[in-house]
Order: C-alpha cells, then sequence, then structure tokens
C-alpha cells in the first residue's frame, strides 16, 4: 500500500508543489492548512510521514509537533521553515522531529529526507512489533519441538547476562529475532541492544564501527568517533555473519571477550566496557576454522553457548502459525483488513519447502497482501512457483460452520458470509486427522510429514482429542 504523507502549511502553493511532486512519486497525500486540520486529518489518515510548517495561522509549529508527537508517536515529523534558525531547529530535534529543513531546500533535499523518514518509520515499526510479540507472549512463535527448546534455552541465557551465545541456521531463519530474545528477556534490557553485519562492510570500516577511531587515525578522521562497543556499554553488542569477518578485526575481537577492553583505531589507551557478545552465522565455523579463514581460538570462545536456529521446513505446522502472524503484522503496516489465507493457499504453504526461510514466508505474505483487493488471501496471489504446488498436498478439510473464525475458502462470487473462517487451531486438528487417515493411522509417520516429534504428535492428538 502507498506510504500517506501529510503536509501540514499555511501556504497553498507549497502544499500544492508537494503534493503533485510526491504524487508522482506513489505517496498518497493529504494537505491541511493549519494546525486544527492537520490534526484532524492526522486522526483520520494515520500518515507515515507528516511535513510540518513550523509557522502555523492558529497554533506554533513546535506545539502541533508536540500533539502529533503524543497522538502519533510512530509518525515521522520533518520541520519546515522559512528561516531556519537554529534554537528552531534544535527544539524540534529535541521534541521528536526527524528533520529540519528550510522551505527553500531543494526537493531533491526533501526527498531523501522524506525516504529516510519512512525507512526509519517501517524500521522502527517491525522492531516493535516482534518486541510486543516476545514481551506478550514470553517465546517465539511456534510449537515445533526445536522451537521449544530455543525458547528454553533462551530463558536460561536471558538469566546469565555475560555468557557469549553462537547462533548458527540457514538464512532467513531469525537469528536476530533469537539474539533480540534474549537481550529482551535479561537484565540487559533497558540498555543498549546494538547489531552490526560482518559481511556488509569492508575491512577498515568494520575496525572503526566496532571499535571507534581518534581524530586523525585515517585520511577522512576529522573527528573522534565511538565505537559500537562503547556505545552499547551495559548492553549487548549483535554480530551477525560473524564467519565473514576480516582476519584483522579477529584477534581485536578476541581482546574484548578476554579482556572487556579495547583501543580506538588510532588510539594509545584501553577503554573498558561491559557488553555481552551474541554472534551468528550461517556458515560452517568449524570448516572456516579448518581452512584457515577463522581463528581457532576465537571460535572457540564465541561457541561458549552454541543456539541453532532451525529451518521452517523443518518445523511442521509452524508455517500457518508464522502465516497468520504475519499476516496481523502487515494488516496494521499495509492499511488492509485482510482475515488470511484461504484453505488452498495454506495447503500451499505447507506443501513448500521455504529455501528462504521464514524470511522467504514475511515476504510472500507481504506480497500476497499487497496483490490481494480483497479480504481473503488466495493461491492466485502467491507466485508461480508455489501456485504450481497446488494438490501436491492434502488440502486442508472443510469444516463445520460454528467452528469457523479465521480461514477458509471465498463464497460463490467472491462475497463471504458470516461463519466461513476457521480458528488456526482447528485447521491443524483437521489437518492432523487427515496426514493420519492417508498413513492409516501410522503415528511414525505422520509425525514425520508434519516435522514434529511422535511425542509432541501424541500431545496434539490428546489436546484435540482425535
Amino acid at each position: 500500500m502507498d506510504p500517506t504523507l501529510l503536509i501540514i502549511d499555511d501556504e497553498r502553493t507549497i502544499r500544492l508543489s508537494m503534493r503533485h511532486h510526491f504524487q508522482k512519486k506513489g505517496f498518497r497525500v493529504v494537505e491541511a492548512g493549519n494546525a486544527a486540520q492537520g490534526l484532524a486529518a492526522a486522526a483520520e489518515h494515520g500518515p507515515d510521514v507528516i511535513l510540518l510548517d513550523l509557522k502555523l495561522p492558529d497554533l506554533d509549529g513546535l506545539a502541533t509537533l508536540e500533539k502529533l508527537r503524543a497522538t502519533h508517536p510512530d509518525a515521522a515529523v520533518i520541520m519546515l521553515t522559512g528561516h531556519g534558525k537554529i534554537k528552531d531547529a534544535v527544539a524540534a530535534m529535541k521534541m521528536g522531529a526527524a528533520h529540519f529543513l528550510t522551505k527553500g531546500a531543494d526537493l531533491e533535499e526533501v526527498d531523501v529526507q522524506v525516504e529516510k523518514a519512512l525507512e526509519r518509520v517501517r524500521v522502527d515499526r517491525e522492531v516493535a512489533y516482534y518486541r510486543q510479540r516476545v514481551a506478550a507472549e514470553g517465546a517465539l512463535p511456534g510449537e515445533a519441538p526445536s522451537i521449544r527448546e530455543l525458547n528454553r534455552l533462551i530463558d536460561l541465557l536471558a538469566e546469565s547476562s555475560n555468557t557469549t551465545v553462537l547462533i548458527s541456521g540457514e538464512s532467513g531463519t531469525g537469528k536476530e529475532l533469537v539474539a533480540r530474545a534474549i537481550h529482551g528477556k535479561s537484565a540487559r534490557r533497558d540498555k543498549p541492544f546494538m547489531e552490526i553485519n560482518c559481511a556488509g562492510l569492508s575491512e577498515n570500516l568494520l575496525d572503526s564501527e566496532l571499535f571507534g577511531h581518534e581524530r586523525g587515525a585515517f585520511t577522512d578522521a576529522k573527528t573522534m568517533k565511538r565505537g559500537l562497543l562503547e556505545v552499547a556499554d551495559g548492553g549487548t553488542v549483535f554480530l551477525d555473519e560473524i564467519g565473514d569477518m576480516p582476519g584483522t578485526v579477529q584477534p581485536k575481537l578476541l581482546k574484548v571477550l578476554e579482556t572487556k577492553s579495547f583501543r580506538r583505531v588510532g588510539g594509545t589507551r584501553d577503554i573498558s566496557v561491559d557488553v555481552r557478545i551474541i554472534t551468528a552465522t550461517n556458515r560452517d565455523l568449524a570448516k572456516r576454522v579448518a581452512e584457515g579463514r577463522f581463528r581457532e581460538d576465537l571460535y572457540y570462545r564465541l561457541r561458549v553457548m552454541p543456539l541453532a536456529a532451525p529451518p521452517l521446513r523443518e518445523r511442521g505446522t509452524d508455517t500457518l502459525i508464522l502465516a497468520n502472524l504475519f499476516v496481523q503484522e502487515f494488516k496494521a503496516l499495509l492499511k488492509k483488513q485482510v482475515k488470511g489465507f484461504s484453505k488452498e493457499a495454506l495447503a500451499i504453504l505447507m506443501a513448500y519447502s521455504w529455501p528462504g526461510n521464514v524470511r522467504e514466508l514475511k515476504n510472500l505474505t507481504e506480497r500476497a497482501m499487497i496483490l490481494c483487493p480483497g479480504d481473503l488471501l488466495l493461491p492466485s496471489h502467491l507466485p508461480a512457483e508455489l501456485q504450481a504446488l497446488a494438490g501436491t498436498a492434502p488440502p486442508l478439510p472443510p469444516l463445520p460452520a460454528e467452528e469457523m473464525a479465521e480461514a477458509a475458502a471465498p463464497s460463490p462470487g467472491g462475497a463471504q458470509k458470516k461463519g466461513e473462517f476457521a480458528r488456526l487451531d482447528q485447521m491443524e486438528k483437521e489437518y492432523i486427522k487427515q496426514i493420519l487417515a492417508a498413513t492409516e493411522g501410522n503415528r511414525s509417520q505422520t509425525a514425520r510429514i508434519l516435522g514434529i516429534s511422535r511425542s509432541t504428535l501424541q500431545d496434539k492428538i490428546k489436546r484435540y482429542r482425535i
């Protein structure tokens, strides 16, 4: 869905030019000529980004900003002014404005700041969503035995706030979410969680980002800079793709693990920090050690507590649980009233092998919801390679009307009637019954098909009274 931009400015020509410009770039634009109209428009449309004039006829721009921050804390507000006084800019930034621009700024500069603000809004909303889920449920979503065991270990590690953790798993399995869960449940939860991808930066830049640098340490080092380790003091540093860390940086990280101290690039004194190090990799670190591409002493120091994030294809009906969670997430982000996947679409999701794991499922759900004009995600909204799987897995059976609540096939003519949506637990029950029937009651074989242990299957059979 197109992002919503609200322009609050008493100059009509500025509103019209901004509206025309941003509509061409795919934004849904709403205008307001004063603070009262702007506050009403924000309440009605829930904007993602707001361009707010500092001088309005009915209310000061800073006072308007304060009201907007109170009622729409997840929206990014960019202040506009014809004067550009430093004290006004400082005041606005202190009150939570994303940026401060003069009205004479080029549209290209406005573009850059609006896109930056929009990206920050999206990231903040996603992080807030997962934080709320972890806080509310106290666990990563899913019922597969591997996820239950992972949640148990996360709880244990949360009690020990200093233990170094190495999370392994295929790309897209949610290793960062595991790291955030450990941090969020630990005594360090109120301190920073800083992350960096070791594969995404050059050797020198990674060195500077992690450890910081002194002024004059290299050509562009015009000022002193604190690194992530220093900024995260008291909290957690998450190093993703640790297997790709350059060899010259590895001994410096080893020193941090052993002495809790480091030197900035170009520095001469040790800086002590209290941080927990959590790392993640989708590579075979033991193999990289054998190849001489990763330090053996660092490897063993990192894997004090190894965790494994399981691939989605081994998590059985967790696919249905996660698909439903992503629908709920994107309902808010995309402002759509989609109720869920149809039974036929869910059967396809269960038949797919998910090489991209949870990330692929999330991206697919977002794509399907963007393409969906109604309130039900159908097989036609899935990528062609998934549509080709239709009929390769047992379809989810029709359910009694009184047990319907959240997902079903569309009624004739595309209209949905009350009572045509099945609860997720009921769908799981019926799916298990169907696999049991197909295997002639062989519970071991059924458990293998579902991707769960026999004991978990027994629990589900008992719980659902199958």
